[in-house]
């Protein structure tokens, strides 16, 4: 084998060559790594209007359930189930009969004792008269006063059972005692029902309705502290989004804060009212409304009058166990990491209280891509994000700007 050592040393020096001129041109093409491109934003003044958000539910006003109140037959339903009726629509009718018999041998019986008085009344004046004779007797006109007053007793106590036959023979006409939806009915003609039979539907208020939420013990005293600077509560503004992500058309304004802070959840209940008009197309569904009783919502609390603020979008705030922070581009060019403290700011746009001065460019795009001290290359945000920092209405921030993939080659 060592007769054969320089041969494969000069084997292994050639190839060593041959790499080496292969890898250099691929190193001298790669270059420098470029800095990567962000969207910036500029921070400016503004007026911002100051929201919160809460979880609520949609409340109805008015709360009615139908009972019967005497016991009879179903005979009729009135109103169609899901329907809206008004105050004094008839909703069922129980089986009249026998309480107008009832009212008719009260009425018989009336008419029996004020016969019976008639005659009574005539023999005390009779006997009264006999006082300034020899024939008349004390004891007798005693006597007949003392009916007299006995019929007059039995007359009211006749005319007391007729006016109890006359309420039960109303009760057997069931009407809506308020303005409402009516549910389901829980019973049909032909079913005995008493008092005892439970609900046989409930009306439910449609406009306006309460929107009922709970909120922090702090949240409650800030809101509080800013309400009486401005006025109590119509400083306040509710407004309500949807299930579906809508925010509801309506506004509405706060009316209640209870009295008493749950202790298993340090929250104070609040209540809003809010109106709900008829749809203007109901599409052959009836009277249809937007809220409905029992609905779950978002409650947005905003100030009715916005306050002067350095603003800022909310998709360039980042947070870490030091709370929030941004990036702003320096005059060279890179990337400054700048501790800030928010206030009450709305959805879209961020309220910063301190660590930001008007005018610095805060990255909102490509935020993920750099770190403290790394070079950028600035540009103008997308119109998504201009707009959210100028108040618009923007649904999210824009996803950061990506190079084009390279045309394939032929």
């Amino acid at each position: 084998m060592g007769r054969f050592a320089p041969f494969f040393a000069g084997i292994f020096a050639t190839l060593f060559v041959v790499a080496a001129s292969a890898v250099a041109p691929a190193l001298a093409q790669q270059g420098p790594a470029q800095a990567p491109a962000v969207g910036v934003v500029p921070a400016i003044r503004k007026p911002i209007t100051q929201s919160s958000e809460y979880i609520g539910r949609i409340q109805a006003k008015d709360r009615v359930n139908v009972v019967a109140r005497v016991a009879a037959f179903m005979d009729k339903v009135f109103f169609t189930e899901g329907a809206e009726v008004k105050s004094g629509d008839p909703l069922y009718r129980l089986e009249q009969g026998p309480f107008q018999a009832d009212v008719q041998a009260k009425q018989a019986s009336i008419a029996q004792f004020k016969a019976q008085l008639q005659n009574a009344t005539v023999a005390y004046a009779r006997a009264k008269a006999l006082l300034s004779t020899p024939a008349g007797q004390q004891s007798a006109a005693d006597l007949a006063l003392a009916n007299q007053q006995s019929l007059q007793a039995q007359v009211q106590g006749a005319e007391a059972q007729l006016q109890v036959a006359q309420i039960n023979l109303g009760y057997t006409e069931i009407r809506s005692a308020i303005d409402g939806k009516v549910g389901r009915t829980a019973v049909t003609a032909g079913n005995y029902v008493s008092p005892g039979s439970g609900v046989l539907a409930t009306i439910v208020s449609q406009d306006p309705m309460y929107v009922i939420f709970p909120v922090s013990t702090r949240a409650a005293l800030d809101l509080r502290q800013r309400s009486a600077e401005k006025g109590g509560f119509a400083a306040v503004v509710i407004k309500v989004r949807l299930p579906d992500g809508r925010v509801y058309s309506q506004t509405g304004a706060l009316d209640f804060i209870d009295n008493t802070i749950g202790g298993n959840t340090d929250t104070i209940t609040l209540r809003g009212t809010i109106g709900n008009p008829v749809l203007p197309s109901a599409n052959g569904l009836g009277t249809a409304r937007e809220l409905v009783d029992g609905e779950l919502v978002t409650v947005i609390l905003e100030d009715a009058a916005p306050v002067e603020a350095l603003a800022i979008p909310r998709a360039a705030v980042l947070s870490d166990q030091e709370g929030d922070y941004v990036y702003v581009v320096d005059g060279e060019d890179k990337a400054q990491q700048r501790r800030v403290q928010l206030g009450q700011s709305s959805p879209m746009i961020a309220a910063v209280i301190n660590g930001l001065s008007e005018g610095e460019n805060v990255i909102v795009e490509g935020v993920q891509r750099v770190r403290p001290g790394q070079a950028v290359a600035p540009g103008p945000a997308s119109s998504a994000a201009s707009s959210a920092a100028s108040g618009g209405a923007a649904s999210r921030p824009s996803a950061p700007p990506t190079a084009s993939p390279p045309a394939p080659r032929g």
